[in-house]
């Protein structure tokens, strides 16, 4: 159940929200920061507002309803995504212009902004109103991945609750979906988001990247000149910049996994090198064979 998810990657912001439910305290405008459940607690406690069938304060998750929200289907709960990196105001003031008018199936309604600091500054004005005073059962909650990239006016009119990630918790969620201590460790230390521990868990890609990373490290460690050999194996791998951040960082948390050793400290300082130099344009190869020639040749 998504509920169990949740509890395992929030457990204090989750069991905060179910005495909340339980007081009956439901505020009309959260803002929620952080990739690691933000998502999942919104829906949750839409799920919570329209379910036919609760225990207690919490959804069924198997009615009518919670599999409707569950699939944005439910007419009641709102969905707005950015369309081209962007939410347009157009899209805010037909939002607006439902917030007077009660929900479809009950009085109620939910509306879910993704990624809301990629709103229009004057679609996010737009909503200044409504917050302040809701004219009708309306709920609102505002996600993002850093909530100083949401307007202070908004930020000042909303509860901020904060979906960082949970390092160990992740990985022990990890464990029982069935990876091994080792993987669930890294993938859990390099995701930037639970959808991208979603994506990458199961992708074989990947976890080629992390073993490939994995044998030029030792390789460095050593010193060896094979250590040219491998960069070209990774380029050969890592052939489009999703995949070369990837190495970058699988590489930067196997370094931190034994920042102890001297050694594993000198060679994550030539990497940060080799990350600038990438991100300024240089070849992901030829920056990789700086990170070489600096670590084997001196």
């Amino acid at each position: 159940m998504k509920q169990e998810r949740l509890n395992d990657l929030q457990p204090v912001q989750f069991d905060r929200f179910v005495r909340i439910l339980e007081q009956n305290q439901l505020n009309h405008a959260y803002l929620f920061s952080g990739l690691f459940g933000g998502l999942d607690m919104a829906t949750f406690l839409a799920k919570s507002l329209f379910c036919t069938d609760k225990v207690g304060v919490l959804p069924c998750e198997k009615c009518r309803n919670c599999k409707l929200i569950e699939e944005e289907e439910f007419p009641d709960v709102t969905m707005i995504k950015p369309i081209n990196q962007i939410i347009k105001t157009e899209r805010i003031r037909e939002l607006v212009s439902q917030f007077s008018q009660a929900g479809i199936e009950s009085k109620q309604q939910v509306f879910i902004i993704e990624q809301a600091e990629k709103m229009h500054p004057n679609a996010a004005n737009s909503l200044l109103k409504v917050i302040e005073e809701p004219q009708s059962e309306a709920y609102i909650f505002f996600l993002t991945s850093d909530e100083e990239k949401i307007l202070p006016t908004i930020r000042s009119r909303t509860q901020i609750f904060y979906f960082q990630k949970q390092v160990t918790s992740l990985a022990l969620q990890l464990e029982r979906a069935g990876l091994i201590k080792k993987k669930a460790t890294l993938l859990a230390q390099l995701s930037l988001s639970q959808a991208e521990v979603e994506k990458l868990v199961n992708q074989a890609n990947f976890w080629t990247l992390v073993d490939e990373s994995e044998r030029l490290l030792s390789l460095l460690l050593v010193k060896k000149k094979e250590s040219y050999l491998q960069v070209a194996k990774l380029a050969s791998l890592a052939d489009d910049k999703e995949k070369q951040d990837y190495v970058l960082r699988i590489l930067e948390v196997l370094c931190g996994q034994d920042l102890l050793q001297a050694r594993i400290r000198e060679i994550l300082q030539a990497l940060l090198e080799a990350r600038k130099m990438w991100q300024a344009n240089v070849s992901f190869q030829n920056a990789m064979e700086y990170l070489v020639l600096k670590e084997i040749e001196t």
